[in-house]
């Protein structure tokens, strides 16, 4: 009779730790499944920018998007000092010595060239001016709801596109381009 009691007691130990491993294993995938989830949102990308048209400006442009927003950094050495435009250019084709290659400003929306955010109309390609110091490095930051990484929609999607960096400066009103010189560093916006 002892015999048999032990024999419970053990079976019901064994029965009420196993399902207390169960419970607690069925907790923590649920919980994996909510970061996995939470996570999938964010995108990043890191392009490299080359020379180009005998320059020797390289850098990166980082693109990261989350929630509908995408942010853009770009560092690059190598500049003369004084202000420089920057662009989307409308083809990831940097093979041309002076990248040219990437064809004109990014324009999915058919609008005039103008300033960023500009009432008068602007590209989504026209990011802009910045400014670089005598140590020839330069840093340009945006964030836009107006574009996304991979989305699909030809009106915002940068995959597939140029980042150009200019010797001059964006006048803002020149068409169709704001006439900002020749393109000395280009990098393709590809997955």
């Amino acid at each position: 009779m002892k015999n048999l009691k032990l024999v419970a007691i053990v079976f019901a130990l064994v029965f009420a730790t196993s399902c207390k491993k169960k419970k607690k294993e069925e907790v923590t995938e649920t919980e994996v499944e909510e970061i996995v989830t939470e996570k999938s949102t964010e995108k990043k990308l890191t392009i490299s920018l080359s020379p180009k048209s005998d320059s020797k400006v390289e850098g990166s442009v980082t693109f990261k998007e989350k929630d509908g927003i995408v942010s853009m950094t770009a560092k690059m050495t190598g500049l003369s000092e004084g202000e420089h435009a920057i662009h989307i250019h409308e083809k990831a084709d940097c093979s041309s010595a002076d990248g040219t290659s990437t064809g004109g400003h990014w324009n999915p929306t058919n609008q005039p060239h103008g300033k960023w955010k500009a009432e008068t109309g602007y590209h989504k390609g026209d990011i802009g001016n910045f400014k670089v110091a005598a140590d020839g490095e330069g840093i340009v930051t945006l964030t836009t709801d107006e574009w996304c990484i991979g989305c699909g929609d030809d009106t915002k999607d940068i995959i597939g596109k140029a980042i150009i960096v200019h010797q001059g400066t964006d006048d803002y009103t020149s068409q169709p381009s704001g006439a900002a010189g020749s393109r000395i560093s280009c990098g393709g916006i590809i997955e």
